[in-house]
């Protein structure tokens, strides 16, 4: 919040109380005057050096917060501000909620029964009683994992303030991951929900916000990942691979031989829509072209970033391609990785992401991997 945040940019180097000039005690002789002089000016300049070096660090701390709230002030106004190419901030939200649709043909006010429902068991969590307990005992529900958003709103976008406790968005993201919770109790709380609804939030209006996520989870994708369905999980990376093999063979060869599967990398950014991995602003403009292409352009971004970076990781052993991948740059070229992506040829021997998927279904169900349990319907057909 702006205001707290300008309390706070006002420092005074703090007193200097550690130390204190006293004459010696009574018990013993009296300092010589030219030794009284000389720890009094050794004194001083202690004193001098001390309120230096508060000043100094009083100076980095106002600029580092007047930088924050800059930055918190750019993302409040984002719908009336400029940000990045892509659709233009004040239609984005819009944009966006249309793309994904409302095949679940949720309303406001269920939004407002499944917050209301969120806020009682918050309340019967708070204070249980035998009853309750009884009955959560019994419930094969996952609204338990309610507890589990307290916990993970203060890790949304850490940079900033405005979804910390006591900032003008924690309480609506709060009650977003409640209400879906309730909505999904099937599904629960899952870690990575809440920046998916964070950058909700920012272009969306509470409830359209709530809206919008529920149908987005509801895609074969994102359901797949949230739910962790393991066997439809190694679907997605199988047909991944087959991608990343045919663009960057090299890579793909080194990946191979350094074991680096990728569910290492790709599950944190399927997980999040690339909020969290990438910078707020990018991640905006992939989340313009995923809502437009659907869940195929997630993949395309993932083999548009290993190609803007296949250089460097070529040069890494495991530990640090890990490393690297799954704690990306802080600065990312964002005209280049769409360059990259662009570049990216989703087709092999002329089949395309669905064709594909549908290869790799058939070897799943076919029993290739005994390990894998058979699936009910093709993954990617829907898509096509």
């Amino acid at each position: 919040p702006r205001q707290s945040v300008r309390k706070n940019l006002d420092f005074e180097p703090l007193s200097t109380t550690a130390l204190i000039l006293e004459d010696r005690p009574a018990n013993l002789p009296a300092k010589p005057a030219e030794e009284a002089q000389k720890h009094r000016q050794q004194y001083e300049e202690m004193v001098a050096q001390a309120k230096k070096r508060e000043l100094k660090e009083a100076q980095k701390r106002k600029k580092q917060l007047e930088d924050r709230c800059k930055l918190e002030e750019s993302i409040v106004q984002r719908k009336t501000g400029p940000l990045v190419a892509g659709h233009p901030p004040s239609v984005r939200g819009k944009v966006w909620s249309l793309a994904v649709g409302n095949d679940l043909n949720i309303t406001h006010e269920l939004y407002s029964i499944c917050l209301a429902r969120a806020k009682e068991k918050w309340k019967t969590t708070a204070a249980p009683t035998a009853e309750t307990e009884t009955e959560d005992a019994g419930s094969s529900d996952r609204e338990s994992s309610l507890e589990l958003i307290k916990l993970d709103i203060s890790r949304t976008f850490p940079q900033l303030c405005i979804f910390q406790q006591g900032g003008p968005y924690h309480d609506v993201l709060h009650s977003i991951l409640g209400a879906y919770t309730c909505y999904r109790p099937d599904v629960g709380y899952v870690q990575g929900m809440s920046f998916i609804a964070a950058v909700l939030i920012l272009n969306l209006d509470t409830a359209d916000a709530f809206i919008a996520f529920a149908n987005l989870l509801n895609k074969p994708c994102q359901m797949a990942f949230f739910r962790v369905d393991h066997s439809l999980m190694l679907t997605y990376f199988a047909a991944f691979e087959v991608f990343f093999e045919e663009n960057l063979p090299k890579l793909f060869a080194h990946f191979k031989t350094n074991n680096l599967t990728p569910d290492i990398y790709l599950i944190d950014w399927i997980f999040t829509l690339y909020s969290k991995s990438l910078p707020l602003d990018l991640a905006c403009r992939v989340w313009d072209v995923f809502c437009r292409d659907g869940e195929e352009f997630l993949f395309r971004t993932a083999l548009g970033l290993l190609r803007l970076y296949q250089d460097v990781l070529t040069c890494m052993d495991f530990i640090h391609m890990a490393q690297f991948l799954t704690r990306l740059p802080d600065l990312i070229p964002a005209e280049q990785l769409f360059q990259h992506i662009a570049a990216v040829h989703m087709s092999s021997r002329n089949r395309k992401w669905a064709q594909v998927g549908r290869v790799v279904f058939t070897t799943f169900t076919d029993g290739a991997d005994a390990n894998v349990p058979a699936l009910a319907t093709p993954l990617f057909e829907c898509q096509c």
